[in-house]
This record gives structure tokens, C-alpha cells and sequence, in this order.
């Protein structure tokens, strides 16, 4: 790519791991997959009888047989196309429905691995990337699935049997056809070395351009402020530009392959027409088994035409399952400890090599005690809360923290109800466990006022949420999660001055009995913590009780001072 931003793009699989995936989600379903198979070869298998029927009815006039002699041989050619679209039907049904089912299990995986990466891995990533795997690569692995699975299975066997076919009739016919196998094979070789890598490129610039449209529009409020717009725009820009180069290389490769293809018809058509002369000549076969020939090996054509030009969306869809496939399977965290403490050890953090964020950070943090964190912005304060919460692993040093849950002032209020929110986080939650929840932070004063009460549809779609009431949401939840240890970054920062008394409110009763590490936007929420700790540069300067800071006339008295005089 031409910017750094993508250069620590999630993993894509080998061929070797993406098709061990294929063969892992299809083991399970044997038994379809050789229903399907078994239908697909009796369809494919009825079909070779229709050009022996025609080359017969051909001898059938040469020899003078008058219009009553065809009458059998058409009534058959009727029992014969009923007989071929009922099994066949079935066959792509078949097909239809493992593929469907593959699809629904290969989603259903991406997305629970998606979920369980760490979220420094996706951060380092970008979410374009992510989100461009489970939504672009999906649909384009979907499509293949509802449409060139069947017609690849369908046009294998057609191609295979028919070949068998033409062989019954004399090996010469089946000899002449395969002229035009080494055409085919080379023009195949040829397009798998070319667009197997473009295919691949284009799935990574659409992921690319997928993350510079979410940063332009994410950041929009940002873009505007700083006056970044030609500059994202360039960015947007320069990303489509890359994806519609690569779309239309692959448009070219595809038209020289399927120029290539009808050379190939040609040259075997020809030598399957020449040797049914020579043939018909030498008496060797009837005019009819020569024209069954050149009949199977004009409906030879169709199929491999089929079987090779789905090799584009074939290969596309490879791409994109080897970018699923490389989504990391992350293994399961030890069960945490729950003893509630939080200990740090001589604890480092770098985002960027030799520019460390955290320096040496040791802190103790006992069973039930809050203690704030509190310091200039770009202290460290917010990689800490991370660090502690498992999002970031330290650089060095060590971190025990058990069962933790991290709240910040970035809430997301999912779609649905009210209730179907809060058992995100309690699945098994009670009626009266929610309303317990919701009365601890105090959310049930205005829940209880709306239309629905619990049952009221929030998020997208349904009624939009105060930024203090999707906090109290977000607490109400922690509640539900019960963890024994709480973080805090900020998570009461973006409820006004209005709301801001009793989100600390909600926000004490949500930590009420469990280990708090709260990264505070406002001092009145440091006062209340048992423990007050200054950071600065990426280490502790100064901690202790409100009252003890204060009077010490240190960096936190100074702070306390300068925020009091702006009540």
C-alpha cells in the first residue's frame, strides 16, 4: 500500500491453510456433500445418452427409415430432458444447501474470532480491515457459494463424463478432442499466475479503502476542525483509485483468457469434425456416431467455457476466504484470578519502538479500594486503564489485575431493547435482576417513563439516548457483569455539567464493593477515591488521600486549585 496506515494488516492465510479450513467445515457434512455429488453424476451421466439418440436418429434417415422410426427415439429424447432437470435440480439443490450451510458455519466463525481479537491487534490493523473481511469478503465468498459452487460441480462432472463418452464412440474422436487440451491448460496456467495476485491486491485495497472511509467520515467533526478535507479526500481518492486499477487489470486478463478459450473450441472442434471423415470414410464408425461426436464435443464446450471462466470468481472468492481464514484464532484467557486486587511491576508501554508511554509503573491496588488516576492528558493515564484491562499487553513488567471490565465515554447503545442491552453483558439476567441494575445507577427514574419501559427499542432505528442515559446504560451493565475489578476511563466525561453529579452518583453505586481503578476527567470524582495517584510522563509523581495531597501543596493541590476557581 502507499501509506503506512495499512502496513500491519491482519494476517491472510496460505493456500495450504485456507483449503485445510474448507475441508475442516466440510467434514461434518459427508453425507450431503455426497448426496449431492452422487445426484450431480446421475444427471451429468443421463445427459451423455442424448447425443448417441440424435446420432442415431441421423443413421435412422440416411438409411431410409421412414417418420414412424423416430418416434421412439424422440419420445426418449423427452423421458431423457424430464428425467435430467429433476435429478440435475436436485443435484444443485443439494449443492446449494452444503454451500449455504458451509457459509453459515465460516461467518458464524469469522465473526467469534473477529470478536476475540485483541483489540491493540485491531487497533494496529485498522478497522477498515476487519470490517471489509466480515462484510466485503463474506459477500463475495457468498456469492460464490449461491452461484459458481453449483455451476463448478454441475460443469466438472458434464466435462469428465462427456469425455468418457466421446471415448465410447471410438478413441480417436476422444484423442482429437484433447488437441485442445494443451491450449486450455496453458491459457489456465497463464490466468491463475496473473490474477491470483491482482485478485488478492484488489481484496487488500478494498480493505484499504474501506478504512479511509472510515476515517473520513468517523473523524468527520475532527477533518472539519483541522481543515483536513482536501487531504482525506486525496486519501479516499488515491485508495478508489488503486481498487479501480486493479478491477480493471482483472477485466483485461479476463478478456484475453476467454479469447484464448475460443481458439481452444476451434482447434479441437475441427479435429473432432476432420477425424469423423476420415472415420466415416474408412467405414469405421456411422455418420451418426461422427456427428454424436462432434455433438458431444460442441456440449463439452459450454461446460469447460463454464468450469474455466468461474475460475475468476473462483479465485476471487479464494482471496477472501484466505483473508477470513487469517483472521487469528486467539486462545481462550486463563480463568482470571478473583481475589479483587490489581498489581503492577515495574510495567512499560511503547506504541512505537524506544518512545515508551509508561515507564517503570508499579502500583498496588488492595481488594475494594478506589483509587484515581489523575494527571495532564497525554500523561499515560488512558494506556494504563488499558493495560490493566487486558487491551494492551505491556511492553515489559508485569500485570495482575483477575476479573476486570473496562467502561470508557465511548458507549455504544446496541440495537433493540432496553432489556436486550443490558443482557448483552447477562445473558440469563431476570426481569427483576435488570430492574436491580437499572435502580443501582438510577436509569430506572427515566426507563420507567418511556412507552415500552424495558421493552423500548434503542439504538439504531429506535429512540436516541441521551449521552448520560447511554452511560447509565453502560453502568447498568457492569453492574450485571458483576466483575471484581471496575475501570473507568473517563466513563462520566461526555454528561455535560447537567448530568454530571449524578452520573458520579450512578457511577459510585456501580462500584460499590468491587477493586476501582477510575481514570478521572473531574476532580470531584478523584476527592471521593480512597487513593488519589498523579501521573505524569508515564509515571507516578505523587499519591495519596484527597485531604493529604491537598495539603502537601504538590502538583494535585495545584490542580485541585485551578479546578475549584473554575466552579
Amino acid at each position: 500500500m502507499t501509506t503506512p496506515m495499512y502496513a500491519q494488516l491482519l494476517p491472510t492465510a496460505s493456500g495450504r491453510d485456507t483449503w485445510r479450513a474448507v475441508r475442516d467445515l466440510a467434514h461434518p457434512h459427508r453425507g450431503l456433500a455426497t448426496a449431492a455429488l452422487v445426484s450431480l453424476t446421475v444427471g451429468a451421466a443421463i445427459g451423455l445418452v442424448v447425443p448417441r439418440v440424435l446420432g442415431h436418429v441421423v443413421d435412422l434417415v440416411i438409411d431410409g427409415h421412414g417418420a414412424g422410426a423416430i418416434t421412439a427415439p424422440v419420445l426418449w429424447l423427452l423421458a431423457i430432458g424430464v428425467g435430467q432437470a429433476v435429478v440435475t435440480g436436485a443435484g444443485q439443490y443439494l449443492v446449494a444447501r452444503l454451500g449455504e450451510t458451509l457459509l453459515a458455519t465460516l461467518r458464524e466463525d469469522v465473526v467469534r474470532r473477529a470478536l476475540g481479537l485483541p483489540l491493540d491487534q485491531v487497533e494496529r490493523a485498522g478497522s477498515g480491515d476487519l470490517v471489509s473481511r466480515v462484510s466485503g469478503d463474506v459477500s463475495v465468498i457468498q456469492e460464490a457459494v449461491r452461484d459458481t459452487l453449483p455451476g463448478l460441480a454441475e460443469a466438472a462432472l458434464t466435462v469428465g463424463l462427456t469425455v468418457v463418452g466421446l471415448a465410447a464412440l471410438d478413441w480417436r474422436f476422444a484423442l482429437a478432442g484433447l488437441l485442445a487440451a494443451p491450449i486450455q491448460i496453458h491459457t489456465v496456467r497463464w490466468y491463475l499466475r496473473h490474477s491470483t495476485p491482482v485478485f488478492a491486491r484488489e481484496r487488500i485495497a478494498e480493505g484499504a479503502r474501506t478504512q479511509q472511509l472510515l476515517d473520513s467520515i468517523g473523524g468527520a467533526d475532527t477533518v472539519r476542525a483541522y481543515r483536513l478535507g482536501r487531504r482525506h479526500v486525496a486519501g479516499v481518492e488515491a485508495c478508489s483509485r488503486e481498487a479501480v486499477d486493479l478491477a480493471l487489470s482483472t477485466n483485461t486478463i479476463a478478456t484475453r483468457f476467454y479469447g484464448r478459450l475460443n481458439l481452444a473450441e476451434y482447434v479441437g472442434l475441427t479435429a473432432v469434425l476432420l477425424v469423423g471423415f476420415w472415420l466415416v470414410r474408412d467405414d469405421a464408425v456411422t455418420v451418426g456416431a461422427a456427428a454424436a461426436a462432434a455433438l458431444y464435443f460442441h456440449r463439452i464446450f459450454d461446460p469447460i467455457n463454464t468450469l474455466l471462466g468461474l475460475f475468476g470468481t473462483a479465485q476471487e472468492a479464494a482471496a477472501g476466504l484466505a483473508r477470513l481464514v487469517g483472521i487469528p484464532e486467539t486462545e481462550a484467557p486463563p480463568e482470571p484470578s478473583s481475589d479483587g486486587r490489581v498489581e503492577l511491576v515495574d510495567v512499560g508501554f511503547e506504541y512505537v519502538a524506544d518512545h515508551p508511554v509508561l515507564r517503570g509503573f508499579s502500583l498496588r491496588v488492595a481488594p475494594g479500594e478506589h483509587v484515581a488516576l489523575v494527571g495532564p492528558s497525554g500523561a499515560g493515564k488512558t494506556t494504563l486503564a488499558k493495560v490493566v484491562a487486558g487491551i494492551h499487553p505491556p511492553t515489559f513488567g508485569t500485570v495482575h489485575a483477575g476479573d476486570v471490565v473496562l467502561a470508557t465515554q465511548e458507549v455504544h447503545v446496541f440495537s433493540g431493547s432496553i432489556a436486550d442491552d443490558l443482557r448483552l453483558a447477562a445473558p440469563g439476567a431476570t426481569d427483576a435482576e435488570l430492574r436491580t441494575a437499572l435502580h443501582t445507577v438510577g436509569a430506572d427514574t427515566w426507563v420507567d417513563l418511556l412507552p415500552d419501559g424495558v421493552m423500548t427499542e434503542v439504538g439504531s432505528g429506535g429512540r436516541d439516548l441521551t449521552a448520560m442515559q447511554a452511560q447509565q446504560l453502560a453502568l447498568a451493565r457492569l453492574v450485571l457483569v458483576d466483575p471484581r475489578v471496575a475501570v473507568l476511563d473517563e466513563a462520566t466525561a461526555d454528561a455535560g455539567s447537567a448530568g454530571a453529579r449524578e452520573l458520579d452518583r450512578a457511577a459510585a453505586a456501580a462500584l460499590r464493593g468491587r477493586t476501582a481503578l477510575i481514570v478521572a476527567h473531574r476532580l470531584s470524582q478523584a476527592a471521593a477515591a480512597d487513593r488519589i495517584v498523579v501521573v505524569d510522563d508515564g509515571r507516578i509523581i505523587e499519591q495519596g488521600s484527597h485531604d493529604d495531597l491537598v495539603a502537601t501543596s504538590g502538583p494535585y493541590a495545584e490542580l485541585w486549585r485551578a479546578w475549584s476557581a473554575q466552579r
